[in-house]
């Protein structure tokens, strides 16, 4: 089981390429869009089964959101190029730079030895998910050329710059929090 629970998390770190590829080279957002919803699938998955089999590792609560991370920046890359969106660009930009300081607290927190302080929080799950939506909504209206799924996606895309900002707050905070 966990080499299956391993599975899971690296399958998001190798589809990410390749979703930005469909997107961006062939146009074949209909591929890139189930490739996308089984990535962010697996993402549920990984945890429940560790959780429920008690197979939760260290390597795991590292390697997951760092799938995660790689799994965004790709589908922020690939749509922001794909859409030519200014918009997408700047708030991916700032979605990015949370995660990859977040990224950095957490590196700085397991050599203080103060693991807590980024330990992932019930909001920063949520954040993953309304990201997760997000791209969802985005490949579905790229698939279905319908802008007014585009336009949802800008205002959920809004939404998770909101929470991705506040998470990071929050980490930042009680990661320097003596």
């Amino acid at each position: 089981m966990n080499l299956f629970i391993q599975f899971l998390t690296y399958f998001r770190i190798f589809i990410a390429p390749v979703i930005f590829i469909l997107i961006t080279q062939f146009d074949l957002y209909g591929w890139a869009l189930s490739l996308f919803i089984l990535a962010s699938i697996s993402d549920y998955w990984d945890g429940l089964l560790a959780r429920k089999y008690q197979l939760e590792s260290t390597m795991g609560a590292i390697l997951d959101p760092i799938a995660d991370k790689i799994l965004v920046t790709f589908l922020i890359l690939a749509l922001s190029l794909e859409l030519s969106s200014i918009y997408i660009g700047l708030i991916g930009g700032l979605i990015l730079v949370r995660e990859f300081w977040v990224g950095a607290l957490r590196n700085f927190n397991a050599r203080n030895n103060n693991n807590e302080a980024t330990k992932v929080s019930l909001l920063s799950k949520a954040k993953t998910t309304i990201q997760f939506f997000t791209f969802t909504f985005y490949l579905s209206g790229l698939y279905s050329n319908s802008a007014l799924l585009l336009f949802i996606s800008n205002l959920f895309l809004f939404l998770a710059l909101i929470i991705t900002l506040q998470t990071g707050l929050s980490y930042t905070i009680a990661s320097f929090r003596k």
